[in-house]
Protein backbone atom coordinates (compact mmCIF):
# COMPACT_ATOMS: atom_id res chain seq x y z
CA UNK A 1 0.00 0.00 0.00
CA UNK A 2 1.14 3.56 -0.67
CA UNK A 3 3.65 5.04 1.75
CA UNK A 4 3.71 8.83 1.73
CA UNK A 5 5.62 11.24 3.95
CA UNK A 6 5.73 15.04 4.35
CA UNK A 7 8.86 16.90 3.36
CA UNK A 8 10.64 20.23 3.63
CA UNK A 9 10.39 21.77 0.18
CA UNK A 10 12.96 24.05 -1.37
CA UNK A 11 11.22 27.20 -2.67
CA UNK A 12 12.24 30.53 -4.17
CA UNK A 13 13.05 33.19 -1.58
CA UNK A 14 10.41 35.70 -0.54
CA UNK A 15 11.63 38.43 -2.87
CA UNK A 16 11.73 36.24 -5.98
CA UNK A 17 8.43 34.61 -5.04
CA UNK A 18 6.68 37.94 -5.53
CA UNK A 19 7.02 37.18 -9.26
CA UNK A 20 6.60 33.41 -9.04
CA UNK A 21 4.74 33.34 -12.38
CA UNK A 22 8.04 34.34 -14.07
CA UNK A 23 9.83 31.38 -12.48
CA UNK A 24 7.45 28.52 -13.26
CA UNK A 25 7.72 26.40 -16.39
CA UNK A 26 5.92 23.57 -18.23
CA UNK A 27 7.00 19.98 -17.64
CA UNK A 28 9.88 18.64 -19.73
CA UNK A 29 7.69 16.53 -22.03
CA UNK A 30 5.21 19.23 -23.07
CA UNK A 31 7.35 22.34 -23.41
CA UNK A 32 7.80 23.70 -26.93
CA UNK A 33 11.10 24.94 -28.34
CA UNK A 34 9.83 28.54 -28.42
CA UNK A 35 8.67 28.36 -24.78
CA UNK A 36 11.99 26.87 -23.77
CA UNK A 37 14.05 29.57 -25.49
CA UNK A 38 11.98 32.32 -23.87
CA UNK A 39 12.21 30.85 -20.38
CA UNK A 40 15.97 30.37 -20.62
CA UNK A 41 16.16 34.17 -20.76
CA UNK A 42 15.29 34.35 -17.05
CA UNK A 43 18.38 33.17 -15.18
CA UNK A 44 16.33 31.96 -12.21
CA UNK A 45 13.54 30.20 -14.08
CA UNK A 46 12.94 26.59 -13.02
CA UNK A 47 13.54 25.49 -16.64
CA UNK A 48 17.29 25.56 -15.91
CA UNK A 49 16.80 22.65 -13.49
CA UNK A 50 14.01 20.71 -15.16
CA UNK A 51 15.12 20.95 -18.82
CA UNK A 52 18.78 22.05 -18.84
CA UNK A 53 20.20 23.30 -22.10
CA UNK A 54 21.74 20.63 -24.31
CA UNK A 55 25.12 19.62 -22.94
CA UNK A 56 24.56 21.17 -19.49
CA UNK A 57 23.91 17.85 -17.76
CA UNK A 58 25.26 16.91 -15.32
CA UNK A 59 28.01 19.25 -14.16
CA UNK A 60 26.53 22.64 -15.00
CA UNK A 61 23.14 21.83 -13.53
CA UNK A 62 24.67 20.58 -10.30
CA UNK A 63 26.84 23.69 -9.98
CA UNK A 64 23.90 25.99 -10.75
CA UNK A 65 21.70 24.39 -8.11
CA UNK A 66 24.41 24.75 -5.47
CA UNK A 67 24.80 28.42 -6.42
CA UNK A 68 21.06 28.96 -5.99
CA UNK A 69 21.11 27.29 -2.58
CA UNK A 70 24.25 29.05 -1.31
CA UNK A 71 23.15 32.49 -2.51
CA UNK A 72 19.65 32.13 -1.07
CA UNK A 73 17.81 32.02 -4.39
CA UNK A 74 16.23 28.85 -3.01
CA UNK A 75 15.39 28.36 0.67
CA UNK A 76 14.38 25.13 2.36
CA UNK A 77 11.25 25.25 4.49
CA UNK A 78 12.06 24.68 8.16
CA UNK A 79 9.05 22.42 8.88
CA UNK A 80 7.91 19.30 7.05
CA UNK A 81 4.55 19.64 5.37
CA UNK A 82 2.12 18.37 2.79
CA UNK A 83 1.66 20.97 0.06
CA UNK A 84 -1.91 21.41 -1.14
CA UNK A 85 -2.15 22.16 -4.86
CA UNK A 86 -5.37 23.19 -6.66
CA UNK A 87 -5.80 23.77 -10.38
CA UNK A 88 -8.77 25.78 -11.69
CA UNK A 89 -9.48 25.23 -15.39
CA UNK A 90 -12.10 25.12 -18.12
CA UNK A 91 -12.48 23.20 -21.36
CA UNK A 92 -13.69 24.30 -24.81
CA UNK A 93 -17.44 23.99 -25.22
CA UNK A 94 -18.06 23.55 -21.48
CA UNK A 95 -19.11 26.53 -19.37
CA UNK A 96 -18.29 24.82 -16.06
CA UNK A 97 -15.09 25.66 -14.21
CA UNK A 98 -13.32 22.58 -12.92
CA UNK A 99 -11.16 22.43 -9.79
CA UNK A 100 -8.67 19.61 -9.50
CA UNK A 101 -7.82 19.27 -5.83
CA UNK A 102 -4.72 17.49 -4.63
CA UNK A 103 -1.57 17.62 -2.55
CA UNK A 104 2.16 17.14 -3.07
CA UNK A 105 4.14 14.79 -0.83
CA UNK A 106 6.92 12.25 -1.11
CA UNK A 107 5.93 8.66 -1.92
CA UNK A 108 8.08 5.55 -1.80
CA UNK A 109 9.42 4.86 -5.30
CA UNK A 110 8.48 1.19 -5.31
CA UNK A 111 9.30 -0.80 -8.42
CA UNK A 112 6.18 -1.25 -10.51
CA UNK A 113 7.38 -4.72 -11.52
CA UNK A 114 7.17 -5.69 -7.84
CA UNK A 115 3.84 -7.45 -7.14
CA UNK A 116 3.83 -5.72 -3.74
CA UNK A 117 4.58 -2.32 -5.28
CA UNK A 118 2.50 0.68 -4.30
CA UNK A 119 2.24 2.40 -7.67
CA UNK A 120 0.56 1.03 -10.80
CA UNK A 121 1.49 2.30 -14.25
CA UNK A 122 -0.63 2.25 -17.40
CA UNK A 123 1.86 3.32 -20.10
CA UNK A 124 5.09 2.10 -21.61
CA UNK A 125 8.10 4.41 -21.40
CA UNK A 126 10.78 5.39 -23.89
CA UNK A 127 14.31 4.50 -22.71
CA UNK A 128 15.99 7.71 -23.92
CA UNK A 129 13.51 9.85 -21.92
CA UNK A 130 14.03 7.73 -18.79
CA UNK A 131 17.81 8.11 -19.11
CA UNK A 132 17.39 11.86 -19.48
CA UNK A 133 15.43 12.02 -16.22
CA UNK A 134 18.01 9.86 -14.43
CA UNK A 135 20.74 12.28 -15.54
CA UNK A 136 18.84 15.24 -14.06
CA UNK A 137 18.16 13.35 -10.82
CA UNK A 138 21.80 12.34 -10.42
CA UNK A 139 23.00 15.86 -11.09
CA UNK A 140 20.63 17.59 -8.70
CA UNK A 141 19.55 14.95 -6.13
CA UNK A 142 16.34 16.90 -6.43
CA UNK A 143 12.84 16.13 -7.66
CA UNK A 144 12.36 19.28 -9.71
CA UNK A 145 8.72 18.64 -10.67
CA UNK A 146 5.98 16.42 -9.23
CA UNK A 147 4.58 13.47 -11.10
CA UNK A 148 0.80 12.96 -10.91
CA UNK A 149 -0.76 10.01 -9.10
CA UNK A 150 -4.34 9.01 -8.34
CA UNK A 151 -5.63 7.69 -5.06
CA UNK A 152 -9.26 6.64 -4.69
CA UNK A 153 -11.49 7.93 -1.89
CA UNK A 154 -15.24 7.85 -2.44
CA UNK A 155 -15.85 9.67 0.86
CA UNK A 156 -13.56 12.60 -0.08
CA UNK A 157 -12.24 12.52 3.46
CA UNK A 158 -9.20 14.70 2.82
CA UNK A 159 -10.92 17.54 0.92
CA UNK A 160 -12.06 19.36 4.06
CA UNK A 161 -8.47 19.71 5.26
CA UNK A 162 -7.25 20.79 1.83
CA UNK A 163 -10.03 23.39 1.47
CA UNK A 164 -9.15 24.78 4.88
CA UNK A 165 -5.48 25.05 3.95
CA UNK A 166 -6.41 26.90 0.76
CA UNK A 167 -7.76 29.79 2.84
CA UNK A 168 -4.08 30.82 3.24
CA UNK A 169 -2.36 30.27 -0.10
CA UNK A 170 1.39 30.62 -0.62
CA UNK A 171 1.21 31.16 -4.39
CA UNK A 172 -1.51 31.89 -6.91
CA UNK A 173 -0.70 32.27 -10.61
CA UNK A 174 -2.08 31.68 -14.08
CA UNK A 175 0.14 29.29 -16.03
CA UNK A 176 0.95 28.69 -19.70
CA UNK A 177 -2.21 26.61 -20.12
CA UNK A 178 -4.48 29.39 -18.86
CA UNK A 179 -4.93 27.38 -15.67
CA UNK A 180 -5.01 29.04 -12.24
CA UNK A 181 -2.55 27.22 -9.96
CA UNK A 182 -2.76 27.72 -6.19
CA UNK A 183 -0.42 26.30 -3.53
CA UNK A 184 -0.74 26.13 0.26
CA UNK A 185 0.81 23.96 2.96
CA UNK A 186 -0.36 21.82 5.90
CA UNK A 187 2.02 21.55 8.87
CA UNK A 188 -0.41 20.21 11.46
CA UNK A 189 0.95 16.88 12.69
CA UNK A 190 -2.43 15.26 13.34
CA UNK A 191 -3.85 16.24 9.96
CA UNK A 192 -0.76 14.98 8.13
CA UNK A 193 -1.23 11.62 9.87
CA UNK A 194 -4.75 11.45 8.39
CA UNK A 195 -3.30 11.86 4.88
CA UNK A 196 -0.70 9.15 5.56
CA UNK A 197 -3.34 6.78 6.90
CA UNK A 198 -5.73 7.35 4.00
CA UNK A 199 -3.06 6.65 1.36
CA UNK A 200 -1.84 3.57 3.24
CA UNK A 201 -5.10 1.77 2.44
CA UNK A 202 -4.71 1.47 -1.31
CA UNK A 203 -2.34 1.56 -4.25
CA UNK A 204 -1.81 4.63 -6.42
CA UNK A 205 -2.29 4.76 -10.19
CA UNK A 206 0.32 6.87 -11.94
CA UNK A 207 -1.49 9.35 -14.19
CA UNK A 208 1.43 11.39 -15.51
CA UNK A 209 5.20 11.22 -15.20
CA UNK A 210 6.07 7.62 -16.10
CA UNK A 211 9.58 8.60 -17.25
CA UNK A 212 10.34 10.64 -14.13
CA UNK A 213 9.08 7.94 -11.77
CA UNK A 214 10.97 5.22 -13.63
CA UNK A 215 14.04 7.44 -13.33
CA UNK A 216 13.56 7.48 -9.53
CA UNK A 217 13.05 3.71 -9.45
CA UNK A 218 16.26 3.07 -11.39
CA UNK A 219 18.18 5.63 -9.29
CA UNK A 220 16.96 3.91 -6.12
CA UNK A 221 18.26 0.55 -7.33
CA UNK A 222 21.62 2.09 -8.24
CA UNK A 223 21.99 3.71 -4.80
CA UNK A 224 21.15 0.47 -3.00
CA UNK A 225 23.85 -1.31 -4.96
CA UNK A 226 26.51 1.26 -4.00
CA UNK A 227 25.75 1.36 -0.26
CA UNK A 228 26.72 -1.35 2.23
CA UNK A 229 23.64 -0.88 4.37
CA UNK A 230 20.36 0.95 3.88
CA UNK A 231 17.37 1.53 6.14
CA UNK A 232 14.71 2.24 3.54
CA UNK A 233 14.28 5.74 4.95
CA UNK A 234 16.98 7.45 2.87
CA UNK A 235 15.87 10.14 0.45
CA UNK A 236 16.72 8.12 -2.65
CA UNK A 237 13.88 5.74 -1.72
CA UNK A 238 11.29 8.45 -2.33
CA UNK A 239 9.81 10.47 -5.14
CA UNK A 240 7.79 13.72 -5.19
CA UNK A 241 4.21 13.24 -6.38
CA UNK A 242 1.05 15.33 -6.84
CA UNK A 243 -1.81 13.14 -5.60
CA UNK A 244 -5.44 13.74 -6.62
CA UNK A 245 -8.62 11.79 -5.96
CA UNK A 246 -9.49 9.54 -8.90
CA UNK A 247 -13.14 9.57 -7.80
CA UNK A 248 -13.49 13.32 -8.46
CA UNK A 249 -15.30 14.64 -11.52
CA UNK A 250 -12.45 17.04 -12.32
CA UNK A 251 -10.30 14.36 -13.92
CA UNK A 252 -9.92 14.99 -17.64
CA UNK A 253 -7.99 12.77 -20.07
CA UNK A 254 -7.35 14.29 -23.49
CA UNK A 255 -6.19 12.38 -26.60
CA UNK A 256 -2.59 12.30 -27.81
CA UNK A 257 -2.27 12.15 -31.60
CA UNK A 258 0.61 10.58 -33.55
CA UNK A 259 2.76 12.36 -36.12
CA UNK A 260 4.60 10.20 -38.63
CA UNK A 261 7.73 11.35 -40.43
CA UNK A 262 10.88 9.92 -41.95
CA UNK A 263 9.27 6.94 -43.71
CA UNK A 264 11.44 6.13 -46.73
CA UNK A 265 9.74 6.39 -50.15
CA UNK A 266 6.47 7.30 -48.44
CA UNK A 267 3.42 7.49 -50.70
CA UNK A 268 -0.07 8.16 -49.43
CA UNK A 269 -1.65 5.90 -52.03
CA UNK A 270 0.55 2.97 -51.00
CA UNK A 271 -0.35 3.50 -47.35
CA UNK A 272 -4.08 3.53 -48.09
CA UNK A 273 -3.70 0.40 -50.21
CA UNK A 274 -2.10 -1.40 -47.27
CA UNK A 275 -4.85 -0.16 -44.92
CA UNK A 276 -7.75 -1.14 -47.18
CA UNK A 277 -7.93 -4.83 -46.15
CA UNK A 278 -8.48 -3.76 -42.54
CA UNK A 279 -10.33 -0.43 -42.63
CA UNK A 280 -13.32 1.25 -44.19
CA UNK A 281 -11.80 4.36 -45.77
CA UNK A 282 -13.78 7.58 -46.23
CA UNK A 283 -12.53 10.93 -47.54
CA UNK A 284 -13.70 13.98 -45.59
CA UNK A 285 -14.41 17.47 -46.87
CA UNK A 286 -13.13 19.42 -43.87
CA UNK A 287 -10.05 18.34 -41.85
CA UNK A 288 -11.31 20.33 -38.85
CA UNK A 289 -14.27 17.95 -38.51
CA UNK A 290 -12.22 14.81 -37.89
CA UNK A 291 -12.36 14.82 -34.09
CA UNK A 292 -16.14 15.22 -34.06
CA UNK A 293 -16.68 12.63 -36.80
CA UNK A 294 -14.74 9.87 -35.06
CA UNK A 295 -15.95 10.79 -31.55
CA UNK A 296 -17.56 7.87 -29.76
CA UNK A 297 -17.01 5.43 -32.64
CA UNK A 298 -15.11 2.26 -31.83
CA UNK A 299 -11.84 1.70 -33.72
CA UNK A 300 -12.21 4.96 -35.64
CA UNK A 301 -9.29 7.26 -36.52
CA UNK A 302 -8.50 10.27 -38.65
CA UNK A 303 -5.60 10.68 -41.05
CA UNK A 304 -4.30 14.09 -42.06
CA UNK A 305 -2.24 14.49 -45.24
CA UNK A 306 -1.37 18.10 -45.97
CA UNK A 307 -4.84 19.62 -46.28
CA UNK A 308 -6.61 16.32 -46.97
CA UNK A 309 -8.47 14.35 -44.31
CA UNK A 310 -9.52 10.70 -44.22
CA UNK A 311 -11.58 8.73 -41.73
CA UNK A 312 -10.60 5.13 -40.97
CA UNK A 313 -12.82 2.62 -39.21
CA UNK A 314 -11.72 -0.94 -38.59
CA UNK A 315 -13.80 -3.61 -40.25
CA UNK A 316 -15.31 -5.71 -37.42
CA UNK A 317 -13.97 -8.98 -38.81
CA UNK A 318 -10.41 -7.58 -38.93
CA UNK A 319 -10.03 -7.54 -35.15
CA UNK A 320 -9.50 -11.32 -35.19
CA UNK A 321 -6.31 -10.74 -37.19
CA UNK A 322 -4.68 -8.87 -34.29
CA UNK A 323 -2.22 -11.44 -33.00
CA UNK A 324 -0.42 -9.50 -30.25
CA UNK A 325 -0.50 -11.54 -27.04
CA UNK A 326 -2.69 -9.21 -24.99
CA UNK A 327 -5.76 -9.84 -22.83
CA UNK A 328 -9.04 -8.71 -24.39
CA UNK A 329 -9.17 -5.60 -22.18
CA UNK A 330 -6.11 -4.27 -24.05
CA UNK A 331 -6.40 -6.07 -27.37
CA UNK A 332 -9.67 -4.33 -28.22
CA UNK A 333 -8.60 -0.80 -27.31
CA UNK A 334 -8.50 1.85 -30.03
CA UNK A 335 -4.82 2.52 -29.33
CA UNK A 336 -3.86 -1.13 -29.69
CA UNK A 337 -5.74 -1.29 -32.99
CA UNK A 338 -3.96 1.87 -34.19
CA UNK A 339 -0.47 0.68 -33.26
CA UNK A 340 -1.03 -2.78 -34.72
CA UNK A 341 -2.90 -2.16 -37.99
CA UNK A 342 -1.69 1.33 -38.93
CA UNK A 343 1.82 1.52 -37.53
CA UNK A 344 2.96 -2.11 -37.68
CA UNK A 345 1.01 -3.59 -40.58
CA UNK A 346 0.76 -0.59 -42.90
CA UNK A 347 3.92 1.35 -42.01
CA UNK A 348 6.07 -1.68 -41.22
CA UNK A 349 7.29 -0.55 -37.80
CA UNK A 350 7.13 -3.64 -35.53
CA UNK A 351 5.44 -3.21 -32.16
CA UNK A 352 8.64 -3.98 -30.24
CA UNK A 353 10.44 -1.15 -32.08
CA UNK A 354 7.75 1.49 -31.74
CA UNK A 355 8.87 2.68 -28.29
CA UNK A 356 12.23 3.81 -29.71
CA UNK A 357 11.10 4.80 -33.20
CA UNK A 358 12.16 8.28 -34.26
CA UNK A 359 9.52 8.12 -36.99
CA UNK A 360 6.73 8.48 -34.41
CA UNK A 361 6.19 11.65 -32.40
CA UNK A 362 3.31 12.88 -30.28
CA UNK A 363 1.08 15.94 -30.42
CA UNK A 364 -1.76 16.84 -28.07
CA UNK A 365 -3.00 19.83 -30.03
CA UNK A 366 -5.21 18.98 -33.01
CA UNK A 367 -4.57 22.33 -34.69
CA UNK A 368 -0.83 21.69 -34.50
CA UNK A 369 -1.35 18.38 -36.31
CA UNK A 370 -2.98 20.22 -39.20
CA UNK A 371 -0.27 22.87 -39.24
CA UNK A 372 2.62 20.39 -39.19
CA UNK A 373 1.22 18.26 -41.99
CA UNK A 374 0.55 21.32 -44.17
CA UNK A 375 4.06 22.63 -43.57
CA UNK A 376 5.55 19.25 -44.38
CA UNK A 377 6.95 18.82 -40.87
CA UNK A 378 5.14 15.46 -40.75
CA UNK A 379 4.25 13.10 -43.57
CA UNK A 380 0.87 12.56 -41.96
CA UNK A 381 -0.93 12.59 -38.61
CA UNK A 382 -3.07 9.93 -36.95
CA UNK A 383 -5.92 11.51 -34.98
CA UNK A 384 -7.08 9.53 -31.96
CA UNK A 385 -9.81 9.68 -29.34
CA UNK A 386 -9.48 10.06 -25.58
CA UNK A 387 -9.42 7.21 -23.08
CA UNK A 388 -11.76 6.82 -20.11
CA UNK A 389 -10.63 6.55 -16.51
CA UNK A 390 -12.29 3.13 -16.36
CA UNK A 391 -10.04 1.95 -19.17
CA UNK A 392 -6.95 3.22 -17.35
CA UNK A 393 -8.03 1.36 -14.20
CA UNK A 394 -8.70 -1.84 -16.12
CA UNK A 395 -5.28 -1.74 -17.78
CA UNK A 396 -3.47 -1.02 -14.51
CA UNK A 397 -5.10 -3.85 -12.63
CA UNK A 398 -4.48 -6.26 -15.53
CA UNK A 399 -0.71 -5.87 -15.07
CA UNK A 400 -0.27 -4.77 -18.68
CA UNK A 401 0.45 -1.34 -20.14
CA UNK A 402 -0.82 0.90 -22.90
CA UNK A 403 1.45 2.18 -25.70
CA UNK A 404 3.58 5.17 -24.73
CA UNK A 405 1.88 8.58 -24.62
CA UNK A 406 -1.60 7.04 -24.56
CA UNK A 407 -3.09 9.45 -22.05
CA UNK A 408 -2.89 13.17 -21.42
CA UNK A 409 -4.29 14.03 -18.02
CA UNK A 410 -5.23 17.69 -18.18
CA UNK A 411 -4.10 20.07 -16.88
CA UNK A 412 -0.44 19.32 -16.36
CA UNK A 413 1.17 20.26 -13.07
CA UNK A 414 3.74 23.04 -13.38
CA UNK A 415 7.36 23.16 -12.33
CA UNK A 416 8.78 25.88 -10.08
CA UNK A 417 6.41 26.13 -7.15
CA UNK A 418 8.58 23.80 -5.07
CA UNK A 419 11.42 21.29 -5.30
CA UNK A 420 11.97 18.15 -3.24
CA UNK A 421 15.50 17.17 -2.23
CA UNK A 422 16.49 13.52 -1.77
CA UNK A 423 20.00 14.41 -0.57
CA UNK A 424 20.55 12.75 2.81
CA UNK A 425 21.31 15.86 4.85
CA UNK A 426 18.41 17.78 3.27
CA UNK A 427 15.89 14.95 3.27
CA UNK A 428 16.32 13.92 6.90
CA UNK A 429 14.37 15.91 9.46
CA UNK A 430 16.18 17.65 12.36
CA UNK A 431 13.72 15.97 14.75
CA UNK A 432 11.44 12.93 14.86
CA UNK A 433 7.89 14.04 14.07
CA UNK A 434 6.46 10.57 14.70
CA UNK A 435 5.20 9.88 11.18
Amino acid sequence: MAKIIPFRAWRYNNELSKNIDELTSPLFDVISDSQRDKLYGNKYNSIHLSVPRHGDIPKHTSVLLEEWKNSGVLKQDSLPGIYVYYQYFSLPGISQEFIRKGFISFIEASDWDDPDGQILRHENTMPHSVNDRIDVLKATEMNVSPTHGLYFDEEFELEHYMDESMLNPIYETEDYQGVKDVLSVIHDHNIIKKFIKKLSKSKVILADGHHRLEGSIVYRKQQKETRDKTSGQEGFNFHMMYLTNGEANDLRILPTHRLINGINDFKKEELLKKLSPYFIIKYLENPNDISEIILGKKWAFGLLFDDEAIKLRLKPEAIDLLDWNFPESIKYLDLTVMHYFIIEKALGIPGKEQRDSKQISFERNFANCITKTIRGEAQFAIITQDISMETVKEVCYSGHTLPQKSTYFYPKAICGYLFGSIRDNEFELPFNPGF
